[in-house]
């Protein structure tokens, strides 16, 4: 945090900092804190990233703390409403919606895996953000548990298959890295037997794999 914050500027901004948004500054102090941590998300530094003076930061934020907060909301309004929408996707079977909030996970518009673990990260460190990221998980994985109320599931195994298919994906971006594409297709079917205990329509997986070809391939724009 800064020690001593300083005030918002009077008068119109100036016009050398007219260049420079709100978004700016959150789309470059979230890079900061995926690439270096939440320790060098600084006023000062992202100043001198953007060309601009630490006094235009004011314009747009009360003081770091201000900014730390809109990092965690976008987090929030980004990742965790992803999964949210996703579970809540019309399927005709249980298998169809797994593979719905596969493409979450999928899509990096969507679902950022990067600032997931860059927030999970922080909160390590800080026991409000530790609260905050405890909510979201939970509201994850109570989307998903609702998704299998809605196909017939019984109350705890919903919760569990909840749970196994949430820890699963959160685990696999910490282990699994730049999987081929042939692997993916290998192993859809089996693991949408073991997430649901149902076989997968043919025609309804080979659908939701041209989907997955397109969002993996985006992906490469974030590596």
């Amino acid at each position: 945090m800064d020690a001593i914050p300083e005030p918002a500027p009077k008068g119109p901004p100036l016009k050398g900092n007219v260049k420079v948004t709100r978004e700016d500054w959150l789309k470059l102090a979230g890079e900061v804190l995926i690439e270096r941590g939440v320790s060098q998300v600084k006023v000062l530094t992202l100043a001198r990233s953007l060309g601009v003076s630490r006094s235009s930061f004011y314009w747009y934020f009360h003081g770091r703390k201000d900014l730390l907060e809109r990092l965690l909301e976008g987090w929030e309004g980004q990742n965790t409403r992803a999964v949210l929408d996703h579970a809540a996707r019309p399927a005709g079977n249980i298998c169809r919606a797994v593979m719905h909030l596969f493409e979450c996970f999928m899509d990096p518009d969507r679902f950022d895996p990067r600032l997931d673990f860059a927030v999970r990260e922080w909160a390590r460190r800080s026991p409000a953000v530790r609260a905050r990221l405890d909510t979201a998980d939970a509201a994850r994985i109570d989307a998903i548990r609702v998704m299998f109320l809605r196909h017939g599931f019984e109350e705890l195994e919903a919760f569990s298959r909840a749970r196994i298919i949430y820890f699963m994906q959160i685990g696999y971006y910490a282990l699994v890295e730049n999987e081929p594409f042939e692997t993916r297709i290998a192993l859809l079917q089996p693991y949408l037997v073991a997430y649901t205990s149902e076989a997968p329509d043919p025609a309804e997986m080979w659908a939701f794999l041209e989907v997955a070809r397109g969002l993996l391939e985006r992906q490469h724009r974030y590596v």
